[in-house]
């Protein structure tokens, strides 16, 4: 019976140490692999858009996982009021520039973005915008240019970009030129898997790029289904399968469009749209500790609020407050100067605590993957 007991004892304490130690390994190697980064832009997001997927969400925003919240200030260096161009190529190369800019300083000398910066790390890129594929936010990601209307010498740059994974609109920018290039056929050309039906399966020994749409793809409230969420999902399992570092760069365009058109059911359903995506990533960041999560926006639209609900009697013209409902106003069809929110979750998220720049954001993405091999 002794002999038993010790033996019991015996079995027990090599079951602790070999869960200890497989524990540590893991751990171990959790801090061995590079950090993924996920950053995702709801393009004139503010706190007021943010606040309608709590007034008008039929379940808990996704947005409420969060823990790690900062402000950040957003004006370029040629206007206090930013645009998309500007507020991207600050996101992309920690540098503040002039408005209508793409990854280029405020003296038009190109950048290095931090998609370019990764990729020479042997970083996987990827990029999902509900416009076009060569509109301002995800153009600063890969390419360098004057002016953000000159999308199609921007599509050019995108052939030689080495994105590894790209899902979006803007077509004609690719195979109805006016120097009647074919750019699908070259992008084909350079080991890309190509789709303009459909998100179809990826390819994983090839890189993958799907532009449905000759421009953007339609607003919620036109019709567009799951295209974010599919397209987030598929180029997550592409970059896991794949099994090294990524940085994967995700808009929510139209949130900015509801502002421009003063569209308060076009915002509310952009904004519920980007929370259920951001539902998505934030399931993979949870399981894969591996991985930082930024979301922010460049800019707010619309000067947005959120106000008092009133009925309007039909007989006596009276208003009254319904004190159960509210309404989105907007002050005017531009772009505000507000403060933006940053969410940050996973490892670095701390980073993103307090007041600074937008092109701060560039810099502690970068701070958080060097502190993470350190």
């Amino acid at each position: 019976m002794v002999q038993l007991f010790k033996k019991a004892i015996f079995l027990y304490i090599a079951w602790v140490f070999i869960g200890c130690s497989s524990k540590k390994v893991a751990v171990e190697k959790q801090i061995e692999e590079p950090l993924s980064i996920i950053f995702m832009i709801g393009d004139g997001m503010g706190l007021p858009q943010i606040s309608t997927a709590f007034y008008f969400g039929e379940t808990t925003p996704n947005f409420k996982q969060f823990e790690t919240i900062g402000l950040m200030k957003t004006s370029s260096t040629s206007h206090t009021i930013t645009d998309s161009a500007a507020g991207a190529t600050a996101f992309s190369t920690g540098q503040k520039t002039y408005k209508r800019a793409i990854g280029v300083s405020k003296d038009s000398i190109s950048q290095p973005t931090i998609l370019e910066n990764l990729q020479e790390k042997g970083y996987q890129t990827g990029l999902i915008s509900l416009t076009s594929i060569t509109h301002a936010t995800p153009a600063a990601f890969y390419a360098h240019a004057v002016d953000r209307d000159l999308q199609d010498d921007i599509a050019g740059q995108l052939v030689d970009a080495n994105v590894d994974f790209f899902a979006g609109g803007g077509l004609k920018h690719f195979v109805h030129r006016k120097d009647k290039k074919d750019l699908y056929k070259e992008l084909e050309s350079k080991n890309y898997k190509l789709d303009s039906v459909q998100l179809s399966n990826f390819d994983l020994n090839k890189k993958n790029g799907y532009l449905l749409s000759e421009e953007g793809l339609p607003s919620k409230t036109k019709g567009r289904a799951n295209f974010l969420q599919d397209a987030t999902k598929l180029g997550l399992e592409y970059f896991t399968k794949k099994g090294k570092p990524f940085f994967f760069m995700i808009e929510g365009s139209y949130i900015d469009w509801g502002g421009h058109a003063m569209d308060a059911e076009m915002l509310i359903q952009e904004v519920a749209d980007f929370d259920k995506t951001l539902g998505v990533v934030l399931a993979y960041v949870k399981q894969h500790p591996n991985t930082l999560l930024v979301v922010t926006a460049d800019h707010e639209t619309g000067g947005a609020s959120i106000g008092k609900f009133y009925e309007v009697d039909e007989v006596t013209g009276k208003k009254k407050e319904n004190p159960e409902k509210v309404k989105v106003y907007f002050n005017y069809d531009q772009h505000s100067g507000d403060l933006i929110p940053v969410f940050a979750k996973g490892s670095g998220e701390n980073e993103f605590k307090g007041i600074y720049e937008n092109n701060d954001i560039y810099h502690k993405m970068m701070k958080a993957i060097q502190s993470h091999k350190n």
